[in-house]
């Protein structure tokens, strides 16, 4: 059993320190909202009032937080956790943030001692809820070690990428396929529609052949019924995507098709739809798509 210091539990935090504790190892929570603290509670873990409360003594300190500036917060602020840590302490960053942080947050740990692993995933709420996300690790190889009976409660594809920064820099990858794929599945759903064929059995033979993916099969379902409750919300891959693109251009590479798909995000968000899930590009498709039935 191991002693965990989880912090954040959002959408996806909550579920995965879930699991954690379903697995077997002693989970002290922190959430900035008492509310969702007090659910984890009710799944068997202890409760924490303060970053420093659920950091105190644990074994590795996870956290699950939207943004670069909120990681650097919780985790070099002046009460953050680097300050509350003890030398061979093990800090898993789960969240999606620019890899040149990731990087600031490792040199930060080692000067207290404490070893940094970025480690962000993917697979949604589903895969969160699930215990099946996919986690790619950026950090030392013998840390990669110690975290990985840790991470298995949370995943099934876990992968050490390479040095810190790795595990953000894939992450980034994966954000640019998924916008892709769900733009694309979006415009597909609106064609369908509107060409007057039967939708879900349509769906139901892409998805049987090489079109079919993840996103086919977890997306399509939400997009037919127009539910675009967030299980990741568009505002989270506004922010993402800006971190693709300027990685991109960082490299030199060119991500017309990404761009493209960045562009329409944005859209969505400055529109006021950022708090949907990112399905709902759907609702941009189909408000640019001329009815010529009308």
């Amino acid at each position: 059993m191991t002693t965990v210091g989880f912090i954040g539990l959002g959408i996806m935090g909550a579920p995965m320190a879930a699991n954690l504790v379903a697995a077997g190892h002693e989970v002290t929570g922190y959430n900035r909202s008492p509310a969702k603290v007090a659910a984890l509670v009710e799944r068997g873990a202890k409760g924490a009032s303060t970053v420093a409360e659920a950091v105190r003594g644990a074994d590795v300190v996870i956290t699950m937080l939207p943004d670069s500036p909120d990681v650097l917060d919780v985790v070099t602020g002046e009460d953050g956790a680097l300050a509350h840590s003890h030398p061979g302490q093990l800090l898993v960053d789960m969240s999606t943030i620019r890899p040149e942080v990731s990087r600031q947050v490792a040199e930060a740990a080692a000067a207290k001692g404490v070893k940094a692993l970025d480690a962000p995933v993917s697979g949604g709420e589903a895969g969160a809820v699930e215990g099946k996300l996919s986690i790619m690790v950026g950090g030392d190889a013998e840390a990669f070690g110690a975290a990985r009976p840790v991470l298995e409660a949370m995943g099934t594809t876990i992968v050490h990428v390479g040095p810190s920064g790795s595990g953000q820099t894939v992450k980034a990858a994966n954000q640019l396929i998924v916008a892709g794929n769900i733009q694309l599945l979006a415009e597909a759903v609106v064609f369908l529609e509107r060409s007057g064929v039967d939708l879900e059995r349509s769906i139901e033979v892409l998805g049987g052949g090489l079109a079919g993916s993840t996103v086919l099969n977890r997306k399509a379902p939400n997009m037919i019924k127009r539910d675009f409750t967030p299980g990741f919300r568009l505002e989270l891959h506004h922010k993402d995507l800006g971190i693709v693109t300027t990685a991109a251009r960082e490299a030199g590479v060119v991500i017309p098709l990404g761009a493209a798909a960045a562009q329409l995000v944005g859209a969505m968000v400055a529109r006021g739809d950022g708090g949907l899930d990112h399905s709902g590009l759907l609702k941009l498709t189909e408000a640019l798509s001329t009815d010529q039935t009308a």
